[in-house]
């Protein structure tokens, strides 16, 4: 055992493999050693000829997954080596084993290592100087595609868009097959490939053009690569390619059911780098990373996880198409204004189950008879659905309409052949109801009658031996016997066979009982091997029709993310914002999604918002206030933010902890909520398509590669004047703050420059540099607002309402008297302000600066 422990090991080196022994599966060598330490498990040791004792882990085979979901959670790759036979039928000779799974974190696929609200992706990535291409694909729900590029920045922010589990990257190091866990280094990984990730070093050769472009035709079983639009990809190819090898590889006798790949373009979609994801809080806070309090968590109301999923993808890759944003748009308001419909539907979505991965595990074979009665019950609710949506006019919805008959015959074959509650393990019986087979009908009345005959003979035998104490029993070791106490042992009768002596009793057979228990072990057997059989059968069928269950759910993952959209867009009140071709940011009233939420209902103050118009124009105007949740709303409003024309630039200046974070935050979030279809948290929105979102709010030290804050704030502002245009929403915070008060001040202020004139993007620019509300006198499209306060003798009072003009201090000393700073340190502040404001030339010399470089 030990010299096939060791052979299978040396195929596997870089892996943690678990090898079935008995009723455990056991790690020796190192591997216990990093299994006992990772998991917290009890190292011991074996005996092993003449290599002596060697270290030994192990863990109990029923509670595998488990252990190996820790595993893999750390960055290990697992590899499953089970018996394939049983212990009896090896006849003294070794059990035979096989590697049955091999486990990475971009390749799984059982229910309990899997996060139901997110994919988990593999990607593949493929670099020619400063081209690249990229591939992933989610073997749980199906997914693949790819793309090509040569921005180096755009592979960077794709990656940290997609949180992929696992990268695969070819190279030529000499030791390959390893992963490189998260913040791991190695020269042969390129420095664009963020850290935070776990790399596979793979070989070339899969990644090369030739066994890439073959496998992928082989795959897909077509002739040519056109229809999945990468034709002209080379780099593409090469990666999807390569991740198609890896899974063959790892996935060993199980086929992945994959879509069809898929092209896509970045530039297709609102660009929402890292920074700007993190800044906004999207899909985690930024303070501890957490779910709660995200942009996601306010608004993902689906009943369904692969709508959940569904809403993470439409957040992470906002829509620039107008014609697509406003079909999502018809649907949520159609569900709006359809009360019964929207909660019929969302009463029935709660009854379906994760359909994607449900399919994804059956046509992989790991499926087991529970995955099937789920997703049985799923496809059986599908024609109801059909039913509720039949009358509905939206094309989200309408493509509910139809189910494929197909797939109602395999939801009533599956529940007219597994049982109702089916046992968790597939190859232990009791699984197929009776009528399905008859010749497991057959075998089950075999067996049925022996049992009875057993069930029977405690009785007799107690009648015919006078011995009231007598019992049958049976264990796995000795099988069926009498049990006598050893006060009767003189009375039992001849024809009983000892069979084993306990302290208390003595253990028998007869010649009639052992010839039944082994026609009902073999039955038994044979009985649980033909439910099996059926049973695979059944699942293999269930793969088969894949495409078909799994075009089916990006539907009603589709319909269940628009319908919790219009749930929201209800009780939120949130208004349909009108989609425009211009540069306009139009908001009456906005709000926060989230902080909203976070506050006793009416605490949270709306503050309006105009930027962008310029007098270029109101763009497609047509729809008009419609899909306003809040009917009595007149879009001939005059906003509270007048300003002629509107500013490509707003200068935004209050007191700490006033709102302005809030504020800019909330601009951008309704930007991006209205791109993906959403209804936003206003009373009135028109907004044009913007290409990307930048955000500048904060900033930390980045001591692992030497940068101090005012660095990276630096870094980011440079990555926003360089890559930003005029269809850019650009939210800045405090620029400038890292460094001298002259230093930062010249540099916020030839910023905000260059965005109002150079670039001419949207623009909020919050700041404490009161000096910079000079520019809205020197430029047609800057403004000054400010958030307003009530100042009372000892004390002011934040009123959170963004108001034209600027302020003129930012109550930075009565910020720190409320943090508690003593009243002396206090007191000495206000003085040395008094002598600075008292001679400062700040603004004097901005404007003499300003009026020399236009001459």
């Amino acid at each position: 055992m030990f010299q096939h422990y060791v052979e299978t090991k040396e195929k596997y080196p870089h892996a943690v493999l678990l090898y079935r022994v008995g009723d455990f599966f056991e790690c020796y060598f190192q591997d216990a050693v990093t299994l006992a330490q990772e998991l917290e498990l009890f190292l011991t040791s074996k005996p092993v000829g003449e290599v002596g004792r060697v270290a030994m882990s192990g863990v109990p085979h029923h509670a595998w997954e488990r252990h190996a979901t820790l595993l893999v959670e750390k960055g290990y790759a697992v590899v499953i080596c089970d018996q394939v036979e049983d212990a009896a039928e090896a006849a003294g000779r070794l059990v035979r084993r096989e590697i049955t799974r091999i486990l990475t974190p971009g390749t799984l696929l059982e229910e309990g290592m899997l996060k139901s609200g997110r994919n988990n992706y593999l990607a593949a990535v493929v670099i020619a100087g400063e081209h690249w291409g990229l591939a992933y694909a989610d073997i749980s729900t199906g997914e693949f595609l790819t793309t090509q590029s040569s921005n180096s920045e755009h592979l960077t922010q794709e990656l940290m868009r997609l949180q992929p589990a696992e990268v695969l990257i070819p190279t030529n190091a000499p030791d390959l097959g390893g992963l490189l866990r998260p913040g791991e280094k190695s020269e042969h990984l390129p420095e664009c490939l963020p850290p935070a990730f776990c790399y596979a070093l793979r070989s070339q050769i899969p990644f090369s053009a030739g066994e890439a472009r073959a496998r992928l035709l082989q795959k897909f079983k077509v002739r040519s690569l056109e229809g999945m639009g990468c034709e002209h990809l080379p780099l593409a190819v090469r990666a999807a390619g390569g991740l198609l090898q890896y899974l063959e590889e790892t996935q060993k006798h199980n086929s992945v059911p994959l879509q069809l790949l898929r092209t896509y373009t970045i530039t297709d979609f609102l660009i929402v780098d890292h920074q700007t994801r993190r800044n906004l809080e999207i899909t985690q806070t930024v303070r501890d990373g957490s779910f709660h309090g995200s942009l996601l968590w306010a608004l993902d109301r689906t009943s369904t996880a692969m709508g959940s999923r569904a809403l993470r993808r439409w957040l992470l890759q906002p829509l620039l198409d107008i014609k697509g944003i406003r079909a999502r748009q018809d649907t949520i308001q159609e569900l709006v204004e359809n009360t019964p419909l929207r909660q019929d539907l969302r009463q029935l979505l709660r009854q379906i189950y994760d359909l994607e991965r449900l399919t994804g595990r059956a046509g992989s074979g790991t499926a087991n008879a529970r995955d099937l009665v789920a997703l049985a019950d799923s496809l059986a609710k599908l024609p109801e659905l059909a039913l509720l949506v039949a009358e509905t006019r939206s094309p989200f919805l309408k493509a509910l309409q139809k189910v494929p008959p197909v797939l109602e015959e395999l939801a009533q074959k599956i529940s007219a052949h597994v049982v109702e509650t089916p046992p968790v393990h597939i190859k232990e019986g009791g699984l197929i109801r009776p009528g399905v087979n008859k010749h497991l009908d057959e075998r089950r009345v075999l067996v049925e009658e022996d049992q009875k005959w057993i069930a029977n003979l405690e009785v007799e035998e107690r009648s015919r031996t006078g011995i009231q104490t007598l019992k049958v029993g049976f264990n796995k070791t000795f099988g069926y016997y009498i049990s006598i106490s050893r006060a009767k042992a003189d009375q039992v009768p001849s024809n009983y066979i000892r069979k084993q002596t306990l302290t208390n009793e003595e253990r028998y057979i007869t010649p009639e009982l052992k010839e039944r228990e082994a026609r009902i072990l073999t039955a038994r057997d044979d009985l649980n091997q033909m439910e099996y059989e059926i049973f695979v059968a059944l699942r293999e069928e269930v793969g088969q029709q894949a495409e078909v269950i799994r075009n089916l759910s990006r539907a009603v993952a589709a319909a269940d993310v628009l319908c919790g959209l219009a749930e929201l867009a209800v009780h939120q009140g949130y208004c349909c914002p009108e989609m425009v071709e211009g540069r306009e940011i139009y908001v009456v009233d906005g709000r926060h999604p989230v902080v909203e939420q976070s506050l006793p209902a009416g605490f949270f103050v709306p503050n309006s918002t105009q930027l962008g118009l310029g007098g270029q124009g109101t763009g497609d105007r047509e729809q008009g206030n419609k899909g306003n949740v809040n009917e009595n709303f007149s879009p001939s409003l005059t906003l509270p933010l007048s300003h002629s024309p509107t500013p490509d630039l707003i200068i935004l200046t209050g007191p700490n902890a006033s709102g302005k974070s809030c504020y800019l935050r909330q601009v951008g979030l309704i930007q991006l909520m209205a791109q993906i279809g959403s209804f936003v948290p206003a009373s009135f929105a028109r907004l044009g398509i913007c290409d990307r979102i930048f955000t500048r709010v904060g900033a930390v030290d980045d001591l692992a590669t030497g940068q101090s804050t005012f660095m990276v704030e630096m870094n980011e502002t440079a990555n926003i004047l360089n890559h930003a245009t005029s269809r850019s929403l650009v939210l800045l915070d405090e620029i400038g703050r890292g460094t001298a008060t002259f230093d930062g001040l010249s540099i916020a202020w030839a910023v905000a420059e260059y965005l109002a004139t150079e670039i001419q993007a949207r623009t909020i620019f919050a700041t404490h540099y009161h000096e910079l509300n000079e520019l809205a006198s020197l430029l047609e499209n800057v403004a000054n607002y400010q958030v307003t306060v009530k100042e009372l003798p000892e004390q002011i009072i934040f009123l959170h309402q963004v108001q034209p003009g600027g302020a003129d201090k930012s109550y930075g000393i009565e910020a720190g008297r409320l943090a508690g700073l003593p009243k002396v340190v206090i007191q000495r502040a206000k003085q040395v302000m008094g002598q600075i404001e008292k001679h400062s030339k700040i603004a004097i010399g901005l404007r003499e600066g300003l009026q020399d470089k236009e001459e």
